[in-house]
């Protein structure tokens, strides 16, 4: 905190000539230093905390401009099951766990037994989640007004039309 100084009050005394004195807080003025003080540790507590959000907001930009400029093929590598869907799992095992031709030849029949019973468990529990979801909708909707059942039925068709781009991009990406 940052305390200025109060000037003195003035000596009207003759005999003592006015000097120049560095200036300093005297018991008289204590009150009305304590009534501005709290004005400025609120004001310094205030830039205390300004800066603190701007270098949080200049550290996180500046996060997110280096994610985006990592190469794609790149991305999510520190998550364990995210290899799925990066093409070939052996290749991932084989880079991660240094396999041998003779391991890789062992193992590749394994993951393609595993790949239609992984599609099907797969489809099988989207399709239990678009019950539940359907269940709840069908649930929530009687309970609202006229209004909110339109914006309640808009909603879902936004949901369903970002549901069907997704997809149309998915596959224009396969091809």
């Amino acid at each position: 905190m940052i305390r200025r100084p109060l000037p003195e009050p003035l000596n009207f005394s003759a005999t003592q000539p006015q000097l120049a004195r560095p200036s300093r807080v005297c018991s008289s003025n204590k009150a009305l230093v304590k009534s501005v003080a709290p004005e400025e540790e609120e004001r310094e507590t205030m830039k205390s905390k300004l800066i603190t959000l701007s270098a949080a907001c200049v550290a996180l930009f500046a996060t997110v401009s280096i994610g985006q400029a990592q190469d794609p093929s790149a991305k999510n590598n520190d998550r364990p099951h995210s290899w799925h869907k990066r093409g070939n799992p052996v290749e991932h095992l084989t880079k991660a766990l240094n396999l041998t031709p003779e391991q890789q030849a062992k193992i590749q029949p394994i993951f393609d037994q595993a790949k239609p019973q992984i599609k099907a468990a797969r489809q099988e529990a989207k399709q239990k989640l678009v019950a539940i979801r359907e269940n709840i909708q069908s649930q929530i909707r009687p309970i609202l007004t006229t209004d909110q059942q339109q914006k309640f039925d808009a909603m879902k068709q936004a949901r369903a039309d970002m549901l069907k781009a997704r997809k149309e991009m998915r596959d224009a990406e396969k091809n």
